[in-house]
C-alpha cells in the first residue's frame, strides 16, 4: 500500500498518530459520561449546555497564551503535561463517581481545568506534525492524523454509552487508561534535534500570529472561509428536528444521521491518506466546500432518510478535502517558530464558527423553520465560496500546497 511505504518509515509521526486515537477515543468517552450524569443529577437542560461553555469559554480566552507558548517552549512536552493534567481531572471523576460523592459543579470545576489544558495542547499538536514528517508527506499526515479524529467520533460515543451501563467510574477508569497510554505514545515522539531559539515571550510576541496572518492572503483567506462556511452551514446542530418532524424516525435514525458526517469523513481521510493532490489546490478547495454547501440543500429538502445520510456523508466527505488542503496550506505557508500562535488564531476561528454555527441555525429556524434555516445555510456557503473566490484570487490560483 502507498500508504504504509510512505509514512509507516516515520515512527515519530506513527507515535502521534497513535496518542491522537487513544486520546480521541477517551475524549469521547468522557464526554458521553460527563453529559449523562450531570443530567442524571439535575435533570436540567441548561446544564447540558454549561458542559459545552466549561470547556468552550477557556480555549477561548488562553488560545493566545496557548499559542505563544507552543513557539517557546518544546511541544512534545507541552503535550505531555496537558495530557497528565488532564488525566488528573479524570481520576478524579473516577474516584468521585466510584465513592458516590459526586457534584455538579465539581465536575463543571473540573471541566474547565481540562478545557484550559485542552487549550494549551491544540496548537502543540497541530504545530507538531510538520517536524515529524517530510514537507511532501504532509498533506498524507494530515488526513491521516484526522482519521484517528473520525475513528474516535464514530466509535467512541457508543463505547461510552455501553460500558455507562456498568456505571460512570468505570467509563471514567478507562478513560483514564486510554489518556495514559496516550501520554506513554507521546513519549516515543522524538524531541527535534536542535532546540529552536525562538525568544522571550511579550505582549508583542502574544499577537504576532494576527498580524501574520493579516499580511498573508492565502492564510487569511483559508482560515475565515471556514470560518464562514462552518457558521452557516451548520445544519447538524437541527439533526433531532430532521430525525423526528421531517424524516419521522427515533432515537436510532437520529444515531444514524449524526454518525454519518464521520463516516463520510473517515472514508475521505483514507483516500487522502494514499493519493496526493499536486495540481488546482487552491480550485479543489472553493469546490469541496462548494460540494459541501450543495450536500447541505439536498439534506435540508430531503423526505427519505437514506437521501439525508447520503447527504450527510458526502458533507462530511467533501468537509474533510477542504480541511486537509486548509490544514496544509496553514502549516506549509508558516515558518515553524510561528506556527504555534497560527495554530491558536486558526483554533478561534474554528470553535467560534462551531459554536456560533449551532446558535445560528437554532435562532434561524426557531424563526423560519429547520428546512429553511438548513437551506438558507448552504446557500450562504456557497455565497461565500464565490465572493471568497473574487476577494483571495491568490487562493484561487494557488497550484501546489508549496508555494
Amino acid at each position: 500500500m502507498e500508504l504504509t511505504s510512505s509514512l509507516i518509515y516515520h515512527k515519530g509521526f506513527i507515535w502521534f498518530w497513535l496518542t491522537r486515537l487513544a486520546s480521541g477515543f477517551g475524549f469521547q468517552m468522557l464526554s458521553v459520561a460527563v453529559g449523562w450524569q450531570v443530567y442524571t443529577l439535575t435533570g436540567n437542560a441548561l446544564d447540558l449546555g454549561l458542559i459545552g461553555l466549561a470547556q468552550f469559554f477557556p480555549s477561548l480566552v488562553l488560545a493566545l497564551p496557548a499559542g505563544q507558548a507552543a513557539d517557546i517552549f518544546t511541544r512534545r512536552q507541552i503535550i505531555v503535561v496537558t495530557r497528565i493534567s488532564e488525566l488528573i481531572a479524570i481520576i478524579i471523576l473516577a474516584l468521585m463517581s466510584f465513592y458516590q460523592v459526586v457534584d455538579k459543579w465539581i465536575i463543571f470545576t473540573l471541566l474547565v481545568w481540562i478545557g484550559s489544558f485542552k487549550a494549551f495542547e491544540y496548537p502543540a499538536m497541530q504545530s507538531i506534525v510538520p517536524s515529524l514528517v517530510p514537507e511532501k508527506l504532509l498533506p498524507k499526515a494530515l488526513a491521516l492524523n484526522s482519521s484517528a479524529s473520525e475513528m474516535a467520533a464514530i466509535v467512541g460515543p457508543a463505547l461510552g454509552g455501553f460500558i455507562y451501563i456498568a456505571g460512570a467510574d468505570i467509563v471514567y477508569m478507562i478513560t483514564a487508561l486510554l489518556y495514559f497510554v496516550a501520554v506513554v505514545c507521546m513519549f516515543q515522539v522524538p524531541l527535534p534535534a536542535i532546540k529552536p531559539q525562538r525568544g522571550a515571550a511579550s505582549f508583542a510576541t502574544l499577537f504576532a500570529g494576527v498580524r501574520f496572518i493579516r499580511q498573508r492572503p492565502v492564510i487569511l483567506g483559508v482560515i475565515s472561509l471556514d470560518l464562514f462556511a462552518v457558521l452557516l452551514g451548520g445544519a447538524t446542530a437541527l439533526l433531532p428536528i430532521f430525525a423526528r418532524d421531517i424524516l419521522h424516525t427515533g432515537p436510532w435514525g437520529l444515531g444514524l444521521l449524526r454518525g454519518a458526517p464521520a463516516v463520510g469523513a473517515l472514508l475521505m481521510s483514507f483516500w487522502l491518506a494514499r493519493h496526493m493532490m499536486n495540481r488546482h489546490i487552491g480550485m479543489i478547495m472553493f469546490a469541496s466546500v462548494a460540494a459541501f454547501g450543495a450536500a447541505t440543500l439536498v439534506f435540508s429538502f430531503s423526505q427519505w432518510l437514506w437521501l439525508s445520510l447520503l447527504a450527510l456523508v458526502l458533507l462530511g466527505a467533501f468537509d474533510m478535502v477542504s480541511m486537509v488542503i486548509r490544514g496544509a496550506l496553514v502549516q506549509l505557508d508558516t515558518p515553524d517558530e510561528m506556527r504555534g500562535r497560527v495554530s491558536a488564531v486558526n483554533a478561534i476561528f474554528i470553535n467560534t464558527s462551531n459554536q456560533l454555527g449551532e446558535f445560528e441555525s437554532g435562532v434561524l429556524a426557531s424563526l423560519v423553520g429547520a428546512v429553511s434555516s438548513a437551506a438558507i445555510g448552504g446557500v450562504g456557503t456557497l455565497v461565500v465560496v464565490g465572493l471568497w473566490m473574487w476577494w483571495f484570487p491568490q487562493l484561487r490560483k494557488r497550484q501546489k500546497l508549496t508555494d
